[in-house]
């Protein structure tokens, strides 16, 4: 019996059938991925009055975590500017803090944010809450150093895309157990959320290229969670499983008709709305997964980005050249 599916997008479906699409992730592909070249980040920054810092920070176990610093050549040194901790997508196990760059560089240009991305160790040689730890060090260190950068410590965001929207999701939910450091909102773009890979756009996107199937899902989360079992899998690592959604920031959280991550990312969002918080969904019909890092000059990908945006803007002042 065939499946069925959420019709693509069609100017998205035009764009996709020119893209190499596979249904399944391996160590050799894997290995073989990690070959291609980081995102250009010089190309992202040439046409931008930016000041850049590169920095490493100490995780608990030793381990030093780079962080890129990007802040506004002519940032107003008397008023402490908004800042985006920016966490990279890659199914946690590719990527590097390059990766999807130009999404929270827009809000550089935007709004005048510092945007801070951080180099969290990836899945398989890291496991467990290694990875959710480094960002968490990370925004530690951001908070700690925020008035030497610049930062407004009450008005940080943390956001995410795939696997670095789930961890942002998890990062989101240490903190607030923690007490520390404050988080002002956070932005979970198509976000990784749950290990259990059960729902129904699993198994819609299981057994078909794509950019990410159900497949491609199962084998990052195993290379994450290595040797645990599942009922020792922490919230912090999968947040769908985490009890208690109350007490988080307000939340942004959007993903596409057409894509594994659709039901976990929709039930998140009704779920903080059940405990009481304030979240905003988009579900945008006929997105597959990470349509707008992928293709921004489709209006889809533009309305979704200038959406994403707009809610932004009702957090942030906009700055005066926008």
């Amino acid at each position: 019996m065939t499946t069925a599916r959420p019709a693509l997008d069609p100017e998205l479906s035009e764009l996709l059938a020119e893209m190499p699409l596979m249904s399944h992730l391996s160590a050799d592909v894997l290995a073989q991925l990690r070959l291609l070249p980081s995102a250009p980040v010089d190309s992202l920054l040439e046409h931008r009055k930016v000041d850049r810092r590169e920095i490493t920070v100490p995780a608990k176990d030793g381990a030093r975590i780079p962080l890129s610093v990007f802040s506004p050549a002519d940032i107003d040194t008397t008023a402490a500017a908004p800042c985006v901790y920016w966490i990279h997508g890659g199914g946690m196990v590719m990527g590097d803090r390059f990766s999807q760059l130009d999404i929270p560089l827009e809000w550089l240009d935007e709004f005048g944010a510092v945007v801070v991305s951080v180099d969290y160790r990836l899945a398989p040689e890291a496991t467990g809450t290694t990875l959710v730890d480094d960002c968490y060090d990370g925004l530690r260190w951001l908070a700690e150093h925020a008035a030497e950068l610049g930062v407004d410590p009450a008005r940080i965001i943390v956001a995410g895309a795939s696997a670095g929207g789930g961890l942002a999701a998890g990062l989101t939910l240490l903190a607030r157990d923690l007490g520390a450091p404050a988080i002002a909102a956070q932005i979970l773009i198509c976000p990784m959320l749950d290990h259990r890979n059960t729902s129904i756009s699993s198994r819609q996107y299981s057994g078909v290229p794509g950019v990410w199937t159900g497949e491609m899902n199962a084998f990052g989360w195993r290379a994450l969670l290595g040797d645990l079992a599942d009922d020792e899998v922490p919230a912090y690592v999968s947040p769908a499983l985490a009890e208690d959604l109350s007490g988080l920031p307000t939340t942004y959280v959007d993903t596409g008709s057409a894509e594994v991550f659709r039901d976990e990312d929709t039930e998140y969002a009704a779920r903080i709305w059940a405990a009481g918080g304030q979240a905003e969904l988009h579900v945008w019909a006929g997105g597959f997964h990470g349509f707008d890092a992928l293709y921004p000059q489709a209006q889809l990908s533009a309305t979704a980005r200038r959406t994403r945006t707009d809610w932004l803007a009702r957090l942030l002042p906009r700055t005066s050249a926008a």
